[in-house]
């Protein structure tokens, strides 16, 4: 059974940094090898969003515009783990983050732009909470 364990999260200043982790289990080293792994977030009375996602086959990185700049994926294959590094955080920042496992990717493209897949990713871990007070 595929698992993901997300951590991490508390309460920081604005402008400060957090590093969230995320463990996952339960995959064979060749099928987690071609998951993308994302992280999203969802704050109170919101919608979830698409924050960042790395692809474990050719570590692909993308990210959503609130976060250029500020946010860094990474994943340790060895350890199995994926990081959020969050720098220069606001209180918009605030909310519960999650991470999330698929085969297909983060997000879908189309004419239209990019959609994240922020309730139809294939696993789910609980979520973290990160607050940032002003």
């Amino acid at each position: 059974e595929v698992q993901l364990q997300a951590s991490g999260g508390g309460l920081v200043q604005a402008g400060g940094s957090l590093r969230l982790s995320c463990v996952v289990s339960g995959f064979t080293f060749d099928d987690y090898a071609d998951y993308y792994i994302g992280w999203f977030r969802q704050a109170p009375g919101k919608e979830r969003e698409g924050v960042s996602c790395i692809s474990n086959s050719d570590g692909h990185t993308y990210n959503a515009d609130s976060v250029k700049g500020r946010f860094t994926i990474s994943s340790d294959k060895a350890k199995n783990t994926v990081y959020l590094q969050m720098n220069s955080l606001k209180p918009e920042d605030t909310a519960v983050y999650y991470c999330a496992a698929d085969p297909l990717g983060c997000a879908a493209y189309s004419d239209y732009g990019i959609s994240w897949k922020s309730y139809s990713m294939d696993y789910w871990g609980k979520g973290t909470q990160v607050t940032v007070s002003s």
